[in-house]
């Protein structure tokens, strides 16, 4: 499956891959080990990348999978996904990471990089720049959303298993898996809180691990859920789903209160701010900055990764 990238050329990114090994492997000399390599590392990116895309992999690269993010931002969630649920060695990340930061470089000096890297804001001397006052995924450049700390994030994930552990009743331990499974829906996908209500138990493929995100406006997206943990979270919350049926009331709403009715925006964020406390989280934040905290928390992971 080929898809268009959203760029000057409206080239795929497949053929932007070829064009690199062409003009910086090959046509440089390079041995076929190496060609190997680089091609191997490139494509098993646009592979993932269009899982992640889902049914809607035949559209826009920019407008579906980026979902308003530039090329960094999804290489540097690639390299958090092998680093977190891959568990590739630091030497193997780093190695990847030199070979996307050849690439970012490539595309910004023939002008085909979306976003910053075209600019030459993102990408110098073949490097990828982490720099804290980089426009982050849901940060305005007001500053009016506030993203969270690689520190502050694991601390908040950390609370809440922390509360499942402790907790003695099966049923509040469902209510926390449920809490688990939102936040980090809204964490690791950017879903909007008010689509997360919108969700129901129909919208999750288990096979695939493609859920399907009802829109309020436009055509409905799919997303892979490249977790293979809360892949795992998801089919064992929808399978105590029935717990929280009350006389088969509300039995398609994914996610359902204590008392088996839909959750109102005002009780996500009362989960949230639970778990904020308990955390020792001390900013002024809502759900909204913990869906825009992925990419400050990649570049984080990728600092002390790469270095």
């Amino acid at each position: 499956m080929v898809r268009a990238w959203d760029g000057p050329s409206e080239r795929t990114l497949d053929g932007l891959i070829e064009d690199f090994i062409r003009s910086q492997v090959t046509g440089r000399g390079l041995d076929d080990r190496t060609e190997k390599a680089y091609r191997l590392d490139l494509e098993h990116f646009s592979r993932w990348l269009e899982r992640d895309g889902g049914a809607e992999a035949e559209t826009d690269l920019g407008e579906a999978a980026l979902g308003g993010a530039d090329l960094e931002q999804e290489i540097l969630r690639y390299l958090r996904y092998l680093a977190m649920e891959r568990k590739l060695r630091t030497s193997t990340i780093s190695r990847k990471g030199r070979v996307f930061r050849y690439f970012l470089t490539y595309l910004a000096q023939t002008g085909q990089a979306p976003g910053p890297a075209a600019k030459g804001s993102g990408v110098s001397d073949g490097r990828l720049s982490f720099r804290s006052s980089d426009r982050m995924p849901g940060i305005s450049p007001g500053g009016s959303a506030e993203a969270l700390s690689k520190k502050e994030i694991d601390a908040f994930f950390q609370a809440i298993c922390r509360e499942m552990d402790r907790l003695d009743s099966d049923f509040r331990r469902r209510v926390c898996l449920r809490d688990l499974v939102m936040m980090e829906l809204l964490f690791y996908h950017g879903i909007e809180v008010s689509e997360l209500l919108r969700l129901k138990v129909t919208d999750y493929d288990r096979e695939t691990g493609v859920l399907t995100v009802s829109r309020k406006r436009g055509k409905d997206r799919q997303v892979y859920l490249y977790s293979k943990a809360l892949r795992e979270r998801l089919g064992q919350w929808l399978m105590e789903h029935d717990c929280f049926e009350r006389e088969g009331e509300y039995r398609e709403q994914m996610f359902l209160s204590k008392l088996g009715r839909p959750l109102s925006m005002k009780m996500v964020i009362n989960i949230f701010e639970k778990y904020r406390e308990l955390a020792g989280i001390e900013k002024a934040v809502t759900p909204k900055d913990l869906k825009g905290s992925m990419g400050a928390y990649a570049k984080e992971l990728m600092r002390e990764v790469c270095g």
